[in-house]
């Protein structure tokens, strides 16, 4: 693959967009905004969702479960960014962004998500305020939902008691669910997954997700070394920072609606020396639509091979034309 730039994402970079709108067949409710009527008045769930793991997974259906048993729909309450970004002083990687889990909630039937900015006033809510306020009041929820060891509000104070309380109170309906997702017979968690993309271990960490490995980035314009040797390659923004290895892989792209055999190429390329930041790019197999500006969704499948270093351009693309043959077919 070649050397292009890509204008990484850090932190908590957000594209805003005007809310409520749909994506798919999901709404999006936008911060302090109130959701379309036709939401009704949702059950809910809360949290930053991480990966959208298969503990996470459990969670979203256990939520639709109790939406269908009710006949009401189906709510998610995310955030901006994690909240361990402020409550603790250090940074803490995603496995996927926020434009992330709203595919992968809309793909798992969630009827809508709303997205709050966690800044610090939301940081020092009470959590008997939180439901009261922002959930009964401003999202019109009938219940919530709360997933195994899963806690909110001020200083992490709100939990399943609490919600039994309001409950009786006749605040708002409460569920648990109490079912935590194991992997190798302990629970799933965001951080056992990180390490485990980050090391390239692929196997381990699908079986913590319950799908496989992937990332979420818009293309934007590189170099074009790819076009000039051949190979047109879609250069990647990423919005989240937890990527396998530097080297070459086998995987599938999706543009739009289709998935499409792809190799993607991740970190520095010793080939042009002088351009030494890390670049993620990906080749789709028979693909030349125009595609700038668009998201691309990728699922790793295998390792090809690690970064080389080549004595010419030409050796360089006489390696791609060998790593796209392990594409006939489609990825293995």
């Amino acid at each position: 693959m070649t050397s292009t730039r890509c204008a990484r994402r850090k932190g908590s970079s957000i594209r805003r967009r005007s809310c409520p709108e749909k994506i798919g067949e999901m709404i999006r409710i936008g911060n302090n905004q109130k959701p379309p009527t036709s939401l009704g008045q949702p059950v809910a769930t809360i949290g930053t969702f991480d990966g959208v793991h298969k503990g996470h997974r459990r969670v979203l259906a256990d939520l639709r479960k109790w939406a269908s048993e009710l006949a009401t729909t189906s709510l998610v309450v995310t955030f901006d960014r994690n909240p361990k970004t402020l409550t603790r002083s250090e940074h803490v990687p995603c496995i996927t962004s926020l434009e992330h889990r709203l595919v992968l909630f809309e793909r798992l039937g969630v009827d809508a998500c709303a997205v709050l900015e966690f800044d610090a006033s939301l940081r020092r809510m009470p959590a008997r305020d939180f439901v009261v306020n922002i959930l009964r009041a401003n999202l019109r929820a009938q219940g919530m939902l709360l997933g195994f060891n899963c806690r909110f509000g001020r200083n992490g104070e709100g939990d399943y008691a609490l919600l039994r309380r309001l409950a009786a109170e006749g605040v708002c309906l409460a569920r648990r669910s109490a079912r935590p997702a194991l992997a190798g017979g302990v629970p799933v968690s965001s951080s056992a997954i990180r390490k485990a993309i980050e090391q390239g271990q692929f196997h381990a960490a699908e079986k913590m997700l319950g799908r496989p490995v992937s990332l979420l980035g818009t293309v934007v314009r590189g170099r074009g070394r790819g076009a000039g040797l051949g190979f047109p390659t879609a250069n990647l923004d990423l919005h989240h920072e937890v990527n396998p290895p530097s080297g070459v892989y086998v995987c599938s792209a999706r543009v739009e609606t289709e998935w499409l055999p792809a190799l993607i190429s991740i970190g520095p390329q010793p080939t042009f020396p002088r351009l030494q930041e890390e670049v993620v790019e990906v080749y789709i197999q028979g693909f030349g639509r125009e595609v700038y500006g668009r998201d691309i969704e990728v699922r790793f499948v295998r390792k090809l091979r690690d970064q080389i270093k080549f004595a010419s351009p030409e050796e360089l693309a006489d390696q791609i034309r060998k790593d796209a043959g392990a594409l006939e077919g489609g990825p293995q």
